[in-house]
Protein backbone atom coordinates (compact mmCIF):
# COMPACT_ATOMS: atom_id res chain seq x y z
CA UNK A 1 0.00 0.00 0.00
CA UNK A 2 1.27 3.48 -0.52
CA UNK A 3 0.44 6.06 2.33
CA UNK A 4 1.74 9.63 2.46
CA UNK A 5 2.32 11.55 5.87
CA UNK A 6 2.84 15.26 6.11
CA UNK A 7 6.09 15.24 8.66
CA UNK A 8 7.35 18.28 10.18
CA UNK A 9 10.46 19.04 11.49
CA UNK A 10 12.26 17.97 8.59
CA UNK A 11 14.98 20.34 7.39
CA UNK A 12 18.29 18.44 5.94
CA UNK A 13 19.73 15.19 4.08
CA UNK A 14 20.36 13.72 7.98
CA UNK A 15 16.26 14.45 8.29
CA UNK A 16 15.92 12.51 5.64
CA UNK A 17 18.01 9.77 6.27
CA UNK A 18 16.44 9.25 9.85
CA UNK A 19 13.11 9.39 8.58
CA UNK A 20 14.04 6.20 5.88
CA UNK A 21 15.91 4.57 8.22
CA UNK A 22 12.96 4.60 10.91
CA UNK A 23 10.43 3.37 8.34
CA UNK A 24 13.00 0.64 7.10
CA UNK A 25 12.99 -0.45 10.73
CA UNK A 26 9.28 -1.20 10.70
CA UNK A 27 9.93 -2.97 7.04
CA UNK A 28 13.19 -3.34 5.68
CA UNK A 29 11.48 -3.75 2.21
CA UNK A 30 9.46 -0.54 2.10
CA UNK A 31 9.94 2.26 -0.38
CA UNK A 32 10.49 5.70 0.75
CA UNK A 33 10.37 8.69 -0.73
CA UNK A 34 11.04 12.30 1.27
CA UNK A 35 10.70 15.84 0.03
CA UNK A 36 11.49 18.20 2.44
CA UNK A 37 10.37 21.11 0.26
CA UNK A 38 7.44 20.31 0.99
CA UNK A 39 7.25 18.03 4.34
CA UNK A 40 6.03 14.91 2.17
CA UNK A 41 7.04 11.81 2.80
CA UNK A 42 5.83 9.03 0.61
CA UNK A 43 5.87 5.09 1.48
CA UNK A 44 5.26 1.85 -0.15
CA UNK A 45 4.60 -0.70 2.33
CA UNK A 46 2.60 -3.99 3.34
CA UNK A 47 3.11 -2.41 7.12
CA UNK A 48 0.01 -0.49 8.62
CA UNK A 49 -0.33 3.41 8.32
CA UNK A 50 -0.12 3.71 12.10
CA UNK A 51 3.20 1.51 12.21
CA UNK A 52 4.98 3.65 10.31
CA UNK A 53 3.82 7.01 11.32
CA UNK A 54 4.76 5.93 14.75
CA UNK A 55 8.06 4.79 13.52
CA UNK A 56 8.62 8.42 12.34
CA UNK A 57 7.01 10.02 15.57
CA UNK A 58 9.51 8.09 17.83
CA UNK A 59 12.36 9.05 15.67
CA UNK A 60 11.44 13.04 17.03
CA UNK A 61 9.34 14.35 14.22
CA UNK A 62 5.78 15.60 14.06
CA UNK A 63 3.54 13.34 11.84
CA UNK A 64 -0.14 15.32 10.54
CA UNK A 65 -2.77 13.20 10.65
Amino acid sequence: MQYQFNVQGMTCGHCERAVVHAVREVDTDALVKVDLATAQVTVDSEKSREAIANAIREEGYQVAA
